[in-house]
């Protein structure tokens, strides 16, 4: 059995459990298992075993479409797929929250407690590409985490910031059709998968728990539209963070109703008898409790969990498309008044849901603009700069200098296939360029880790493509590219970060397109980062940080 466990939580968990204490505690003793989910965004679970040496030894999760056991003895995070972001890492009862959040494409999704990620990539598989994805976190070294499996897993349509509810809460009133609340929490249920949560689990009481999650739900909830769904989850067993937190929030809240979860094997309805003493809810919505659900260790193969699903009362309305392109075009700097005034022309100006489609196609033309058309709504910040150099005559003349934006264009165009029509309005932060989801409100105000999907920076007159530009596209997308097996040497070279020598009959280029240039490195058809091609030699560039080690 693993360390000692607390005497207080074993006596609670005797008294919540009754008869089925003993199996709860022999839990302990059984062996991890261990999980993985298929990337959607890349592949499917289908195409994954058929290139996968790791793929006879896994089996599927119940609950999980793409979510897999794999045996102990497999390393798969040392694997070049991995590095592919092909799959992410993760603890198989922690699949159960997305999946019950019932994510649609175009939807509007806000993953509010997220690092480091693993639900945020699952929400994205779900999107395809399309809608929006803003995902968060308060502490701020935890974000790097998140942002790198955001990354890896090759998303296009995310923002990912750095805040606390009530700051996001300020600017999404009302805004996103489904919302994830996957809760800090005292973490019991991770007690067998990670023991130094025993020893967090004595520091970090349940009671300030509570005040925290309540918090939280509360600016969630004011960020739900009407019509939407949350999904609140924990892995703890208390009680007080679980059927007694949701049963305060529907006292609270009574426009919103719990959604019945269907039960798989294993899992187990929620405990109505340990909500509390909350007589005003009424005895049918706190029967409802029962709809929620528990996930116990000794009842499946995966770690404790808790999920309730909740439904806001309501239909969405819709702002039209031209409201929408008007008010996420970026702003100038200083701009904070201009934001909350086009947000309340918004909320003033909107249309029922019937208009969805036409507001979807105004979007759509506004994005088949010219380039020019895109760089004449940029921001102050990507406005071409303008230097002073002396003429023929010795004159003061003008001579401008591409914005970062028009570099990206000029990038875009010679080494990716119509990158033009790509979702998203180019937006420029300092040097650094994203294309940002087109339906976003003015992010003003609020700490941004990534303003939507980072392609590369502007350095010394020319544009440099970021790593996650390539992990977000497909070789096809690419104007030149190279491609090996995962396990020839040149891959695994490729990931040590060293120079590669290849000759120009190992490239696959478009018609029209030289050999020189920026190559999008490949494995088993999948990319894995940018090289630069001359002479015969791939110079690696891939970051430090990216690296096989």
């Amino acid at each position: 059995m693993i360390g000692n466990l607390p005497r207080n939580f074993t006596e609670k968990m005797e008294k919540i459990l009754g008869e089925e204490y003993d199996k709860f505690m022999s839990s302990y003793d059984a062996p991890r298992v261990y999980g993985l989910r298929i990337n959607r965004l890349k592949l499917d679970v289908k195409q994954w075993r058929e290139i996968s040496p790791m793929s006879e030894g896994t089996r599927q999760i119940p609950w999980a479409e793409d979510g897999l056991y794999y045996a102990e003895g497999e390393r798969p995070g040392k694997h070049p797929h991995y590095h592919a972001g092909l799959y992410y890492i993760q603890e198989p009862s922690a699949m159960a929250p997305v999946e019950l959040l019932d994510v649609q494409r175009g939807h509007r999704v806000l993953d509010l407690c997220a690092a480091p990620g693993g639900k945020s990539t699952q929400i994205a598989g779900k999107l395809q590409g399309s809608g929006v994805l803003v995902t968060n976190d308060n502490a701020r070294e935890r974000t790097k985490a998140l942002a790198k499996n955001i990354e890896l897993a090759g998303v296009r349509n995310a923002v990912v910031l750095n805040e606390e509810p009530e700051a996001i809460a300020a600017v999404f009133t009302e805004w996103f059709d489904r919302i994830l609340v996957d809760a800090p929490c005292s973490g019991e249920g991770m007690f067998r998968k990670d023991e130094s949560m025993i020893g967090e689990w004595e520091k970090h009481s349940i009671q300030r728990c509570t005040i925290m999650q309540h918090d939280i739900l509360e600016h969630a909830a004011a960020m739900l539209a009407p019509g939407g769904r949350m999904v609140y989850s924990t892995c703890t067993f208390s009680p007080e963070e679980n059927e007694q937190q949701i049963a305060r929030f529907l006292l609270e809240h009574p426009d919103f109703t719990i959604i019945a979860v269907p039960h798989i094997d294993g899992w187990e309805a929620g405990r109505a008898d340990l909500a509390g003493d909350v007589g005003a809810l009424g005895e049918e919505r706190l029967l409802s409790i029962k709809g929620t659900v528990r996930l116990w260790p000794h009842r499946l193969e995966g770690e404790g969990h808790y999920v309730a699903v909740l439904g806001r009362s309501g239909i969405r309305e819709e702002a039209s498309g031209a409201a929408i392109a008007a008010a996420a075009r970026p702003l100038a700097n200083g701009a904070a008044k201009a934001a909350n005034a086009k947000r309340d022309a918004l909320s003033a100006g909107v249309k029922h849901r019937e208009k969805k489609l036409d507001a979807r196609e105004e979007r759509r033309a506004a994005k088949r603009q010219t380039r020019n058309d895109w760089l004449n709504v940029g921001t102050e910040r990507n406005k071409p700069k303008r230097t002073v150099a002396q003429g023929r005559e010795g004159e003061a003349a003008q001579i401008q200098e591409a914005s970062p934006v028009e570099l990206w264009y000029q990038f875009a165009e010679q080494f990716a296939v119509n990158a033009l029509s790509w979702p998203g309005v180019p937006v420029a932060f300092g040097s650094r360029v994203y294309l940002q989801p087109a339906e976003l409100p003015a992010l003003d105000g609020l700490r941004v880790v990534r303003a939507g999907w980072y392609v590369g920076e502007a350095a010394r007159g020319r544009f440099e493509p970021s790593h996650p530009l390539a992990m977000g596209l497909t070789q096809e997308e690419a104007v030149r590219s190279v491609n090996w097996s995962a396990s020839d040497e040149q891959t695994l070279r490729f990931l040590k970060g060293e120079t590669l020598f290849v000759g120009e009959a190992d490239m696959k280029v478009q018609a029209g397109a030289g050999t020189k240039g920026y190559v999008l490195i490949c494995a088993d058809g999948f990319p894995i980062g940018w090289g630069k091609y001359a002479g015969g030699m791939i110079k690696n560039e891939l970051p430090a940080g990216w690296r096989w080690m």
